[in-house]
């Protein structure tokens, strides 16, 4: 009978990280939602190109809080090679796909290395991976910090995947995969509601309308991600499950060892000479 793996993390989220997150997570909530939940009557309503500029500054500071609080908790030295890696890695994998229907192979490493090393450190290596890609690709804006936080809350939740230490195998990855097609249509219907505001009387049919009620704007999104992303989001999710299942296992376990030999929890001595 074997015994089952222990997974070592490279952050181990405390009190102070874990609240950090939870108040980036619900401000980025109100910053991509509130098209849908803003009274037509409210001043948020009313400002509705200027008010994804507001969430924008904001997430951009709750976002290096969080990077910050998380780092202080414990990211040493060998997380932050592996963090640089993996980032790197992420950030040149990310062209490949530019303008080509979705193919986006950096989503499978960000799951797979969520999976591997834990939520917090998929939220730093997501938030750091498509802020390194933006640099990369010309692509800084006000959306930046909207994948930033989409990136984070997408790698991080492959962390939190049940059955670290036990599943394997087949299992595994058929979870991994399934977590990674459901969650890239998740994160491209969450960038549409960072954008969406922002197309006034373009497409009058689809547009958001300040002064409709919440059931009315739910159609128009609804209806703006079914013809504007929905053929990019199905193919970045065939992409993410078919990189999984076929390149998945050697990944994993390359990553697994990786982490077993840096043992990120093992303080680093230096012997006197």
């Amino acid at each position: 009978m074997t015994t089952p793996e222990v997974r070592t993390r490279a952050v181990r989220l405390g009190p102070r990280s874990l609240a950090a997150l939870c108040l980036v997570s619900a401000v980025g909530v109100a910053g991509f939602g509130w098209p849908l939940f803003a009274d037509p009557t409210s001043q948020v309503a009313a400002h509705a190109q200027d008010a994804p500029w507001l969430f924008a500054g904001l997430l951009v500071l709750l976002v290096a809080v969080v990077t910050a609080t998380i780092s202080e908790s414990g990211l040493g030295p060998k997380a932050v090679a592996m963090l640089g890696v993996l980032a790197a890695t992420g950030a040149a994998l990310r062209p490949i796909g530019a303008g080509t229907a979705g193919i986006e192979p950096m989503f499978f490493l960000m799951v797979l290395s969520g999976r591997v090393l834990g939520p917090g450190f998929g939220f730093v290596l997501g938030s750091v991976t498509m802020f390194s890609s933006a640099l990369l690709t010309g692509g800084v804006g006000p959306w930046l910090p909207f994948q930033m936080l989409a990136m984070g809350w997408f790698t991080m939740g492959a962390g939190l995947l049940p059955g670290p230490d036990r599943m394997r195998g087949r299992g595994e990855l058929a979870l991994l995969a399934a977590y990674g097609f459901c969650a890239a249509f998740a994160y491209g219907t969450v960038m549409n509601l960072a954008g969406w505001p922002f197309m006034g009387a373009l497409a009058s049919n689809v547009a958001f309308d300040p002064h409709a009620d919440v059931t009315a704007n739910l159609a128009r999104f609804l209806a703006y991600c079914v013809a504007t992303s929905l053929g990019w989001d199905l193919g970045r999710a065939v992409v993410t499950v078919v990189l999984t299942l076929t390149l998945g296992a050697p990944l994993l376990k390359a990553l697994r060892r990786a982490t077993r030999r840096a043992a990120f929890e093992t303080p680093v001595t230096f012997e006197a000479r």
